[in-house]
């Protein structure tokens, strides 16, 4: 605690209060219901199976954020019929790529909806470098989590992951299994796995994912806004993810 005070105090110029009982209450107060502190603009990266999920619902909990995900972003824009989500309709109805300044629009459009106040959490965009510097010319960013975890400990966390296809329940051998083998906790249906959690066809999927997204790692690394995690396991990457927030944005949080 004492290390993480001082570059918190050194950062947010309260080194002369860093001793005292209500600085370290205040740094660590458990009954605090919210962060407070400046809104933060970041983006979150990862390949499938690294824990984005987990890590992004927990921040956006925590610091009171916006989740914006890519995906949702583009549905809620075509449920909402609004001038972006009509456009990139109309690519995807002829069978071809939504254009990146159709894409930027969509992902502006959804920032601009959220309260000045709010802070946001984007995934899943960009995705290319020339996303990523069409974005930038509207819209700048505070930082970019990038969670780098091992190819063998994904392919290892999906080998185990067991689906109810009527439901989508998914459950794992390692951390969240059924409570009879192969069978669904709720029906008591059969799991199965889904081709695309074979290993060979997560390993395929994760090199493309390495190659695509390693120039907009190397861009946002190139801006100072790159800030890498490293490790196997949600729960101890994430303190660090909280100390780093805090730390860099002056937030004092539960």
């Amino acid at each position: 605690m004492k290390t993480s005070l001082a570059s918190w105090a050194a950062r947010c110029s309260f080194k002369g209060q860093l001793n005292t009982p209500a600085a370290a209450a205040w740094y660590s107060n458990a009954s605090a219901a919210k962060a407070t502190g400046p809104r933060i603009r970041a983006m979150i990266m990862g390949p499938p199976g690294s824990g984005k999920g987990t890590i992004s619902s927990r921040l956006v909990k925590r610091f009171d954020m916006t989740h914006l995900s890519s995906g949702d972003l583009l549905r809620n824009q075509l449920t909402k019929r609004t001038p972006a989500g009509v456009a990139a309709k109309s690519y995807m109805e002829a069978g071809v790529l939504v254009p990146d300044d159709v894409m930027v629009e969509l992902i502006l459009a959804e920032i601009r909806a959220t309260p000045p106040e709010k802070g946001w959490l984007l995934d899943g965009f960009p995705r290319t470098v020339t996303q990523a510097g069409e974005l930038w010319k509207h819209q700048s960013l505070d930082t970019v989590i990038n969670l780098d975890v091992p190819f063998a400990t994904i392919i290892e966390r999906i080998r185990g992951r067991w689906t109810h296809i009527p439901s989508g329940r998914v459950y794992n051998d390692s951390y969240n299994p059924p409570r009879v083998p192969g069978r669904d906790d709720v029906t008591g249906e059969p799991l199965a796995q889904r081709p695309d959690d074979h290993p060979d066809t997560v390993l395929k999927r994760l090199q493309q994912y390495e190659t695509m997204t390693k120039p907009v790692l190397a861009y946002y690394a190139r801006a100072g806004l790159l800030k890498i995690f490293r490790g196997t396991e949600s729960d101890k990457i994430w303190p660090e993810v909280v100390l780093f927030i805090k730390s860099t944005f002056c937030i004092m949080s539960h």
